[in-house]
């Protein structure tokens, strides 16, 4: 079962819960940006950022001055895909399709050097794989400017939607309104070479193969 906690237990939309911890990484895979919740000087503050995992952590990184990195105090880290829009007969019963992990943990901050570009890696991997083995590696400089959290995945939780409208059965379906869902399906674009790039230098495979393909799997 995946983290039966108090926290995670699943109250509302309870058919959406998942409890295979196989569900977990899927959603992880498919996201590119979390949100970290967490408590500055008392005050609640939420930060859009990318992020790395593997079976154990998820990755969030930063500067050493981010205030929202240093607190030492519990998380929530969130991952949601949009997937689409579920279209009812009534508004009441419109909502979306989606795909969506929260994570609730302590962070530890990365300070061993192996560990730290290993979760570099798996961040930089995640948003852009083969850009790690194509770009020059952070300096030393680089890293002593750089702040690493790592949080555990032993407490989460898992939801997903992908269903028709709920108002087929009821009173509304005798409205004659059209109904369904509308998909979501964004691909990466074509790549921009950086203005102050030499000519003839092309985009890596890595990269342009990307073109036209689903940013979430």
């Amino acid at each position: 079962m995946l983290s039966p906690t108090p926290r995670t237990r699943h109250r509302r939309m309870k058919d959406n819960g998942r409890t295979d911890p196989a569900d977990l990484p899927e959603v992880l895979a498919a996201g590119l940006v979390a949100h970290l919740g967490v408590l500055v000087d008392g005050h609640p503050m939420v930060v859009p950022t990318v992020y790395g995992y593997d079976h154990q952590r998820i990755f969030l990184h930063g500067s050493v001055a981010s205030r929202s990195l240093t607190t030492g105090a519990e998380v929530c880290v969130t991952v949601t895909v949009l997937d689409g829009l579920i279209l009812a007969r009534s508004v009441f019963e419109h909502g979306i399709n989606y795909r969506s992990a929260m994570i609730y943990g302590i962070p530890e901050k990365i300070n061993d050097p192996d560990d730290l570009l290993y979760g570099l890696r798996l961040l930089t991997e995640h948003v852009a794989p083969g850009q790690w083995d194509y770009t020059r590696r952070p300096s030393n400089k680089e890293l002593a400017a750089t702040t690493l959290l790592a949080i555990p995945l032993a407490e989460a939780s898992v939801k997903i939607s992908d269903g028709p409208p709920d108002d087929g059965d009821g009173p509304d379906a005798a409205l004659g309104l059209w109904a369904g869902r509308l998909p979501v399906v964004a691909t990466w674009g074509t790549p921009v070479a950086d203005p102050l790039l030499p000519p003839g230098i092309k985009p890596p495979p890595h990269i342009s193969t990307r073109t036209g393909r689903p940013i979430s799997g």
